[in-house]
C-alpha cells in the first residue's frame, strides 16, 4: 500500500515554488488546470536527453541514437501501462490533447462520418472538442446535436437518449464525444455508463482526458473508451506533448494525419507503403526530449500514487469550496458534492470582471485563470462571458488556499460591494 501524499515534500521538487515575484510575494499556483508545474526530476531528464544522447530516433544504428530510441520507447510503454491498454502500439504521441482529437476527426472522421450523420457532444465541452467536429459536419454535411445539462454541468440523459436514435427527427448517430471532467465546472461525468449506452447501438465514443487523466486513476479497458486524448502538461510533464489512445482494431483501419518521414515503410513515384502502427501517425521527427522526459512525470505519479492524488485534491477543493462560499455576492459552478468535482472551482464576484478579480490577486502573489476558458458555449449556458478559477494539485496546500481567500476578500474591499 502506498504512503498517504506528503505535500510539504513533494513540493521540494519543484523549483518554482520557492519563487518571489517582482511585488515581493511568493507564488501561489492555482492554475493548474491550464498547466502543471514540473518537478526538477522531470527537467533533469529532459537536460541529460540534450547533454547526453541527444539524436534523432528510430532511423540510425549508432549507440546514443540506441539510446534515445529505447527511452523514448519507454515512455510509450509506461503510458501503456498508466491507462491499462492492452497494446503499446495503441499510443500515438501528439503536441497537444487538441491535436489529438483534430487527428480523430481528420483521419477517423472524414472516412466514417457521412452526409445527415449525426455526432453528439454536451453543452460543457472546450473548444478543442467543438471545433474540429464543427468543421467535419461542414465539410461532410453532418450535424451536431448537444446534450442538454443543468447548471452543475449534470447530462439529461433522456436527451442523450433521444439522439441515440437510430430514426426519427434526430437522424443516424454515428459518434458520441465527450469530456470526462470540465475544465470549467470541474464536474465529473459517469463516462462508464454513457460509453455502455453508446456501445449498445454500435456507437463510439471519444473521450477528452485533458482535465481527468492528471486527476483520477484511468483504466481504459475498464472504461471502454474507443478513443482517449489527454496532455503531459497537465499531470507534471512538459508542454508540446499529447498523447493519444486508439483501441487498435480501430486505429488499423485508419489513414494517416500527417505524411512525411517516418511514417513511411517505403515511398515510391506512384505510391507508398506506410509504417506499422503507431508510428504511421508520428510523421516527422517528433519532440524527443519532451517525451523523454514525461516518462519522468508518469514515474512521478505512479509513486505518489493516483488515489493518493485524487484523496489529496478532493481534501483541498472541499476547504477552498467552503472557504469561499459565503463570502458576500460570490457565485460558484459546478455542483456542490465534492464527490462529483475534480481538482477546480470557478467563481464570480457581483460586479466584478474576472480579470479585475485575477489581476488583484496577482498582487498578493496568487495566480489563478480569469476568462472563458475555451468553453464558450458552457457561457452562454451559464449566462455569463467569463468566470474565475482556482485548480489545485498535489503541491498545493491549505495555507495557500487561506492567502488566496484573504486576497479574494480584497478584492471585494477595493471595490466595495
Amino acid at each position: 500500500m502506498q504512503a498517504l501524499l506528503d505535500v510539504y515534500k513533494i513540493r521540494q521538487d519543484f523549483p518554482i515554488l520557492n519563487r518571489c515575484l517582482t511585488n515581493g510575494k511568493k507564488l501561489v499556483y492555482l492554475d493548474n488546470a491550464a498547466t502543471t508545474q514540473k518537478p526538477k526530476q522531470v527537467i533533469d531528464a529532459i537536460c541529460k536527453y540534450y547533454s547526453e544522447y541527444n539524436s534523432n530516433i528510430h532511423r540510425a544504428v549508432y549507440q546514443i541514437a540506441d539510446e534515445a530510441t529505447e527511452e523514448y520507447e519507454k515512455t510509450r510503454e509506461n503510458l501503456r501501462k498508466f491507462i491499462n491498454a492492452k497494446y503499446s502500439e495503441e499510443i500515438i504521441f501528439t503536441r497537444n490533447a487538441t491535436e489529438s482529437l483534430n487527428l480523430i476527426a481528420h483521419s477517423w472522421g472524414r472516412n466514417n462520418i457521412k452526409k445527415g450523420d449525426k455526432i453528439i457532444l454536451t453543452e460543457y465541452e472546450h473548444h478543442s472538442n467543438i471545433v474540429p467536429w464543427q468543421m467535419l459536419c461542414n465539410h461532410q454535411g453532418a450535424k451536431i446535436n448537444y446534450i442538454d445539462t443543468d447548471y452543475n454541468g449534470y447530462l439529461n440523459i433522456e436527451s442523450f437518449l433521444n439522439f441515440l436514435k437510430d430514426k426519427g427527427e434526430y437522424g443516424e448517430t454515428k459518434l458520441v464525444s465527450l469530456s470526462h471532467m470540465s475544465n470549467v465546472l470541474g464536474t465529473i461525468y459517469p463516462v462508464k455508463d454513457i460509453i455502455k449506452i453508446a456501445h449498445e447501438k454500435d456507437i463510439p465514443v471519444v473521450l477528452d482526458g485533458a482535465q481527468s487523466v492528471p486527476h483520477l486513476d484511468t483504466d481504459v479497458q475498464d472504461i471502454d473508451c474507443d478513443f482517449l486524448a489527454f496532455s503531459a502538461h497537465k499531470m507534471l510533464g512538459p508542454t508540446g506533448v499529447g498523447i493519444l489512445y486508439v483501441k487498435k482494431e480501430i486505429l488499423e483501419c485508419m489513414p494517416p494525419f500527417i505524411t512525411g518521414g517516418d511514417m513511411i515503410k517505403e515511398v515510391h513515384k506512384e505510391y507508398t507503403v506506410f509504417n506499422d502502427l503507431p508510428y504511421r501517425f508520428e510523421g516527422g521527427t517528433p519532440n524527443i526530449a519532451d517525451v523523454i522526459g514525461f516518462n519522468t512525470a508518469i514515474e512521478y505519479l505512479k509513486d505518489i500514487g493516483m488515489g493518493n492524488v485524487r484523496k489529496h485534491e478532493k481534501e483541498l477543493v472541499k476547504y477552498l469550496y467552503n472557504s469561499i462560499k459565503d463570502i458576500k455576492d460570490i457565485k460558484i459552478y459546478g455542483p456542490p458534492d465534492i464527490n462529483n468535482r475534480g481538482g477546480l472551482v470557478s467563481f464570480n464576484l457581483d460586479g466584478i470582471h474576472p480579470h479585475d478579480c485575477a489581476t488583484i490577486l496577482n498582487d498578493f502573489g496568487v495566480a489563478i485563470r480569469s476568462g472563458h476558458h475555451c468553453a464558450q458555449v458552457l457561457m452562454e449556458k451559464l449566462d455569463i462571458i467569463a468566470s474565475s478559477r482556482a485548480s489545485v494539485y498535489i503541491y498545493n496546500t491549505k495555507e495557500e488556499i487561506d492567502i488566496f481567500v484573504d486576497a479574494l476578500n480584497h478584492v471585494r474591499r477595493i471595490f466595495k460591494v
